[in-house]
């Protein structure tokens, strides 16, 4: 089971470089800005449990906690794939002969499930105020993810 839950990690980690990878190429070819929802989250959550992202002395809203949330918004983008990832390992043997592609959109939306459902508990984001145009950008990106991982699980479990 170790091994299984390891693999799906790694897995993971490939899947989230994807992702990014195809948001920083669209992002540069469009011109789009980055999303501030991870960095909102963070703050939210920090908020939340009482947590001062601030330097001593510093504005609550200063430059060292707007960074802090920054470095935090990332690192949770991060902890949703590598556990989608791992998950998907600890359940990949179980599924028999899923196709990749079949595979590949499951993960996709349990990522997506990941992200969007904690920023719209936590009132960070309204999902149901977005075109479909977002919804589509949203599951494209988390395709490339969910493609990555379970091809990347394949190629890391051993035959």
């Amino acid at each position: 089971m170790l091994r299984e839950a390891l693999t799906g990690a790694a897995a993971g980690a490939v899947g989230t470089v994807a992702l990014n990878a195809v948001t920083y190429a669209d992002m540069a070819i469009n011109g789009r800005p980055a999303s501030d929802v991870p960095d909102t989250m963070a703050g939210t959550l920090a908020q939340k449990v009482g947590f001062d992202l601030s330097a001593e002395g510093e504005d609550p809203d200063g430059e060292t906690a707007q960074n802090r949330q920054s470095g935090l918004g990332a690192l949770m983008g991060y902890a949703t794939g590598i556990g989608v990832g791992t998950a998907y390992g600890l359940i990949r043997p179980h599924l028999g002969g899923v196709s990749k592609p079949v595979a590949g959109v499951g993960l996709a939306l349990a990522a997506m499930a990941g992200s969007d459902v904690p920023a719209t508990m936590l009132g960070v984001v309204d999902p149901t105020t977005w075109p479909l145009s977002s919804w589509g950008m949203d599951f494209g990106f988390h395709l490339a993810y969910g493609m990555a991982t379970a091809i990347a699980y394949d190629a890391f479990a051993p035959a």
